[in-house]
């Protein structure tokens, strides 16, 4: 399991995700403003909205919040342009991050970024450090309980790359332009889908021995993730089940 999915179990299990829900809502909306202002706002033609549509619509965006950031987004209705920046550093015991931003102010957001890493034990490092590290993927979610071979003959045939399962979830990857037909193929084949997003997936992995590493490792992500302009925040570490159980105790 990267260091996300197992970084996005934990925050789940404690319940920082509900208490972080108007934030999200408000990085779900400018993703969907910029993929309208890159792509155009046609849906079908535009494979990078419709996911992003997809994803604010799993996290309970209403309709009309939508349908007016895709509007922002092509010129109907005035908005904030955003440009999209990515900062890449290192967490504690050589963990590398890749930190997806969506900004109106480069400078300002560069700045804050850097003292974040700073603040919370980590370092930035120079563009291309570590980005070659990570692969853009599609990512869908698909309930552990669903049958295995059920999803993999769906998945598969639609041009899913792969199917990892992650506890009590399956994570299926594939080519990010394909994203959309495997969740339909998915969908059509009665499978439920818990969620899905674009991503970057480590190609390998730092084992974090202890719960106390894994704590520094998730101090710097927290603090990252929690900035209004940082879209996504990804690491190349790996803990195992035992050190999960221990930073998910109440």
């Amino acid at each position: 399991m990267s260091g996300h999915s197992k970084w996005a179990t934990i925050k789940h299990k404690k319940g920082a995700a509900d208490k972080a829900r108007g934030k999200l809502f408000a990085k779900l909306i400018r993703q969907v403003e910029v993929a309208a202002r890159e792509g155009g706002g046609d849906l079908e033609a535009n494979a990078n909205l419709r996911t992003m549509y997809q994803k604010a619509r799993d996290n309970s965006v209403p309709l009309d919040t939508i349908e007016r950031a895709i509007k922002r987004g092509t010129g109907e209705l005035e908005g904030v342009s955003y440009e999209q920046v990515s900062y890449e550093g290192y967490a504690p015991h050589g963990v590398a991050m890749f930190v997806d931003v969506l900004t109106d102010n480069r400078n300002r957001t560069g700045a804050e970024i850097r003292s974040l890493f700073a603040r919370a034990g980590g370092s930035l490092a120079e563009p291309g450090a570590v980005a070659w590290q990570f692969e853009r993927k599609g990512m869908i979610l698909v309930p552990g309980s669903t049958d295995e071979d059920q999803v993999m003959m769906a998945a598969l045939e639609a041009g899913a790359e792969d199917i990892v399962g992650e506890g009590d979830t399956w994570r299926v990857t594939t080519e990010p332009t394909e994203t959309n037909a495997v969740r339909e193929a998915l969908e059509n084949s009665g499978i439920e889908v818990s969620s899905t997003d674009l991503t970057y997936l480590p190609q390998n992995l730092v084992e974090l021995s202890s719960s106390g590493e894994a704590a520094q490792v998730m101090a710097v992500m927290d603090a990252l993730d929690d900035h209004d302009d940082v879209q996504g925040v990804y690491a190349n570490f790996d803990v195992s089940d035992e050190v999960l159980a221990e930073l998910t105790q109440d």
